[in-house]
């Protein structure tokens, strides 16, 4: 049975498979089978692999939660970073983003998102617990943790719940500079701007 009026099964299902990507529509879908369909077959083997390679090989860093392709990620092993300051973000884009600004030379924690009741997000879903392990692994008293969250309620909801399970373990807590607005989400913020905010961030205030 053919799919709408395409005129290939085949193609149909590939719409479907693409179109179920974030922001794709069915036009921009079917536009993006045709072009693959055009494409000599090895280069689309080699696109389908890589996907299928990010898929079943990437892992997650088992000390900082960031996808990696060995255990242990590139800057969790590098002994060049300062393991004294733990930047925790919300998500490994931000990771990307604040790399991206050259100003920061610590490592990081990734929550794998915020707390968020309307979305039935609970610190227990989050990597919070983790991260207090690691810091008391880790001895307290000589690390700066970094809360590099979004200002929005729910991002501070997220850190200040944070704040209240690391500081009895005698860490220095910080945040990010407010050069970003409220309800800024790093993923967006020029890299000048956040650069600024993690050189400028202030001790945490609750």
């Amino acid at each position: 049975m053919y799919k709408e009026n395409y005129p290939s099964e085949l193609l149909g299902n590939a719409v479907d498979a693409i179109s179920g990507l974030p922001g794709v529509g069915r036009r921009s879908a079917l536009r993006l089978a045709l072009h693959l369909l055009s494409q000599p077959a090895e280069n689309v083997h080699h696109f389908t692999e890589a996907i299928n390679a990010l898929r079943d090989d990437v892992v997650y860093c088992r000390e900082c939660r960031m996808i990696s392709d060995t255990d242990l990620c590139p800057i969790c092993s590098d002994k060049g970073r300062d393991h004294s300051t733990i930047c925790v973000v919300e998500s490994v884009r931000d990771v990307m983003s604040i790399e991206n600004t050259g100003q920061y030379h610590g490592v990081y924690h990734v929550l794998g998102g915020i707390i968020s009741p309307i979305n039935g997000i609970g610190p227990s879903d989050l990597t919070i617990r983790e991260l207090v392990d690691r810091i008391g692994k880790a001895g307290g008293e000589s690390l700066e943790v970094i809360l590099a969250l979004s200002g929005d309620v729910e991002g501070e909801t997220t850190s200040f719940y944070i704040y209240r399970q690391i500081s009895p373990l005698g860490v220095k807590v910080t945040t990010l500079a407010r050069g970003l607005g409220f309800g800024d989400d790093l993923e967006y913020a020029d890299s000048l701007t956040l650069g600024r905010s993690i050189a400028g961030r202030q001790p945490f205030k609750v």
